[in-house]
C-alpha cells in the first residue's frame, strides 16, 4: 500500500445559509473539523475573462478515509482551509484498493 506525507492540517468547511435579515440567505462556513492531508499540485489551465486571462490551479488532496455517510467524509462543495488558501472539493474518491485512504480533486479558490 501507497504511503502517504499527511503532514499538512487542514479544516473542513461546509456552507450554511442563514436568514440575513432582509428576506434572503447569507453563507456562512462552519468548520466540521481537522484533517491531516497532503497536497498534491495537478494540472492547470487558463481562462479567458473579460479583462485579463486568469489561471486555474487543480489539487489532489489525500487525507485517512472516513465511512460513506460520516460527517467527517469530505464532499463536493465543501471547502478545505490551511490559513489563508481555500481549496473547493470537485470530487471524492478512494485513493488505494483497500479504501483506507482518499483522494478529493479540488481547485484552489482566491478569495476578491
Amino acid at each position: 500500500m501507497r504511503r502517504y506525507a499527511l503532514n499538512r492540517p487542514m479544516a473542513l468547511e461546509e456552507a450554511q445559509s442563514t436568514p440575513d435579515g432582509a428576506g434572503g440567505q447569507a453563507i456562512a462556513w462552519a468548520t466540521l473539523g481537522t484533517h491531516w492531508t497532503e497536497v498534491r499540485a495537478g494540472s492547470g489551465r487558463e481562462l479567458r475573462s473579460e479583462i485579463a486571462p486568469q489561471s486555474q490551479m487543480t489539487f489532489r488532496i489525500f487525507l485517512r478515509a472516513a465511512p460513506q455517510g460520516s460527517p467527517q467524509r469530505p464532499r463536493p462543495g465543501q471547502r478545505f482551509r490551511d490559513g489563508t488558501r481555500v481549496f473547493v472539493i470537485i470530487a471524492v474518491s478512494e485513493a488505494d484498493p483497500l479504501g483506507a485512504f482518499l483522494i478529493c480533486h479540488a481547485r484552489e479558490e482566491v478569495p476578491a
